[in-house]
């Protein structure tokens, strides 16, 4: 976590106990909502990240020598909507993997479209039919997960991670 996100948790958590000491529930009751989500975000975009870094990592461990970046607090549009969060790149030779997962921090950002808590993307370099759009969603009692939005047929599908070791075999030229 970021020494911003950490200052803005603070600066929620105030503003959430002046208004239940002021007798506005239902501005606390926003405030506990989003500070619930945005735990729920940043926990589905740290196993995004964690994933993947470890799949490379394995990569890595067998020889492959995949150069990694990581870049935190990256923005990056989502339709009309400006999404703040984190931003992997792999590279290995002339082939790049990005991936890049967040959502909108302030109001003139926008929204997440699709009922989600967060957009992410998954781009291989110069080959467009390997790319994937994310978005993380909340479960009825369960934890959030990340599924694949396919725009052709409007049909959702969980990111597991067999899925996010074929993204990086593909990036390897492995298939």
């Amino acid at each position: 976590m970021s020494e911003l996100d950490e200052a803005w948790e603070l600066a929620i958590a105030e503003a959430e106990r002046r208004a239940r000491d002021t007798g506005r529930g239902d501005i606390a009751d926003y405030l506990t909502l989003r500070a619930s989500n945005d735990l729920a975000r940043r926990s589905g975009v740290d196993w995004l990240t964690m994933v993947f870094m470890g799949i490379a990592g394995e990569a890595n461990r067998a020889g492959a020598g995949v150069i990694i970046e990581r870049q935190d607090t990256h923005r990056f549009n989502v339709g009309s909507s400006t999404m703040v969060g984190t931003k992997l790149v792999f590279r290995f030779g002339l082939r790049a993997l990005t991936i890049e997962a967040g959502w909108p921090r302030m109001p003139r950002d926008g929204f997440v479209r699709g009922n989600g808590l967060a957009c992410g993307r998954i781009d291989h370099f110069g080959i467009k039919k390997n790319n994937e759009e994310l978005l993380l969603v909340k479960q009825h009692d369960a934890a959030p997960q990340w599924v694949v939005i396919d725009e052709d047929t409007k049909t959702r599908s969980p990111l597991i991670e067999a899925r996010v070791r074929l993204h990086v075999r593909k990036f390897l030229g492995q298939i």
